[in-house]
């Protein structure tokens, strides 16, 4: 089996809390870094609180876990103005040199 091309470079981010000075937090997205990626669709998405959701599998090249440029369930993918939400990440072959993130297009927000 060969390698996919890996021709999309996507931002990895990844959430962080921010205290707000009134006692509570707000979230911001941090920067993990820019990765070259696949990105191929899965099925035709669908539709989940009026928001068309196109279901997305990235490949990536393989990062050690506990890396803080390893993806996971609670970060997303930007790619310009579109953002990516990761649902669920596992390696891509036996070996373990890529990594596949499952993940939802997030529309209108």
């Amino acid at each position: 089996m060969s390698a996919p091309a890996m021709t999309r470079r996507l931002l990895l981010e990844a959430p962080e809390r921010v205290a707000d000075g009134a006692g509570g937090f707000s979230e911001v997205w941090v920067a993990r870094g820019h990765v070259w990626t696949a990105v191929e669709t899965r099925g035709a998405g669908r539709e989940v609180d009026q928001a068309a959701r196109l279901q997305l599998k990235i490949t990536m090249r393989a990062v050690p876990q506990g890396a803080a440029a390893r993806p996971d369930a609670a970060m997303r993918f930007r790619d310009g103005a579109r953002l990516y939400r990761i649902e669920a990440v596992h390696e891509g072959e036996p070996l373990g040199r890529t990594l596949v993130c499952f993940a939802v297009e997030e529309v209108g927000r």
